[in-house]
């Protein structure tokens, strides 16, 4: 966790990773426990609590970013990251308390100023979604 902490700049309530499984030449596996405690659960839906499905595309989109910053030996500190587009966006199964999401990334691009990964999250290896995401990477000296 203190590794994720240091690479991404998200913090609770909005840090969707709880542990890097593995990462390879070109994909990367991550895990969320996602907990009754959730504060989204109050509102979304009290009698039926469901993880939204923007929040899965968030989380793939951290999984994304992690492993840019780790394949690049980088650190939020470096580079800023910015969410550019998203297709192919599906939610197969409801996402529930006491779920434990694996999030698979597989990199179909990457360059020093884009990511585009194909992603798809799985509860018990049945997928519960799935996206395409773009992002664009800037290092923070030429954004500022």
């Amino acid at each position: 966790m203190e590794e994720i902490l240091n690479l991404l700049p998200h913090r609770y309530p909005f840090l969707l990773i709880d542990k890097i499984i593995k990462i390879e030449e070109k994909s990367i596996t991550c895990l969320k426990n996602v907990t009754f405690n959730e504060p989204f659960f109050t509102g979304h839906f009290p009698e039926n609590p469901i993880m939204p499905g923007v929040l899965q595309v968030e989380a793939m989109a951290q999984a994304s970013a992690l492993y840019g910053l780790k394949k690049n030996n980088l650190t939020s500190k470096d580079i800023q990251i910015f969410f550019m587009g998203m297709d192919k966006v599906r939610f197969r199964k409801p996402v529930t308390p006491g779920d434990q999401l694996s999030i698979h990334v597989n990199v179909l691009l990457a360059s020093s100023s884009k990511i585009k990964t194909e992603c798809k999250i799985t509860v018990n290896e049945k997928t519960v979604s799935q996206a395409e995401l773009i992002a664009m990477i800037i290092l923070k000296k030429d954004y500022n």
